[in-house]
C-alpha cells in the first residue's frame, strides 16, 4: 500500500526558512495521473491546501504561500519536498504530504493517501 513519511518539521523563528520532505513508498510519481500536494492544519482550524504538482511537474499554490514556498518531486529518489522561506507564525501547523491518481491536479484537491504528518512551529 502506498506509504508517506514526513520529515524535516521543527521549530524557527519569524523570517527563517525550514525544508520539509515526505518519502513516498508504492506511489507512481511519474504516472500521468500522478498528483501530490502539501497540507496543513492548525489547531482550531480547517485543513488547507499548500501546494500540489502533478506528474508533469505543473505547480500551483495558494495565494498566502505564493513567492516563500516552493513544491519539488524527485521521481528517482521518490520524495517530496516543501521549501518554505520567510517563515510567519501564521505558518504553524502540521504539514501534511498526500497522493492521489487523478488528471486534475490543484492545490486543495481531495487526496487519497495522506502521511500523518510533521509539525512546524514559528516564533515571533
Amino acid at each position: 500500500q502506498v506509504q508517506l513519511v514526513e520529515s524535516g518539521g521543527g521549530s524557527v523563528q519569524a523570517g527563517g526558512s525550514l525544508r520539509l520532505s515526505c518519502a513516498v513508498t508504492r506511489f507512481a510519481l511519474d504516472s500521468n495521473r500522478a498528483c501530490m500536494g502539501w497540507f496543513r492544519q492548525a489547531p482550531g482550524k480547517e485543513r488547507e491546501g499548500v501546494a500540489a504538482i502533478n506528474w508533469d511537474g505543473l505547480v500551483t499554490y495558494a495565494d498566502s504561500m505564493k513567492g516563500r514556498f516552493t513544491i519539488s518531486k524527485d521521481n528517482t529518489k521518490h520524495t517530496l519536498d516543501l521549501q518554505m522561506n520567510s517563515l510567519k507564525p501564521e505558518d504553524s501547523a502540521t504539514y501534511y504530504c498526500a497522493a492521489r491518481y487523478s488528471f486534475r491536479c490543484h492545490v486543495g484537491d481531495g487526496m487519497d493517501y495522506w502521511g500523518k504528518g510533521t509539525l512546524v512551529t514559528i516564533s515571533s
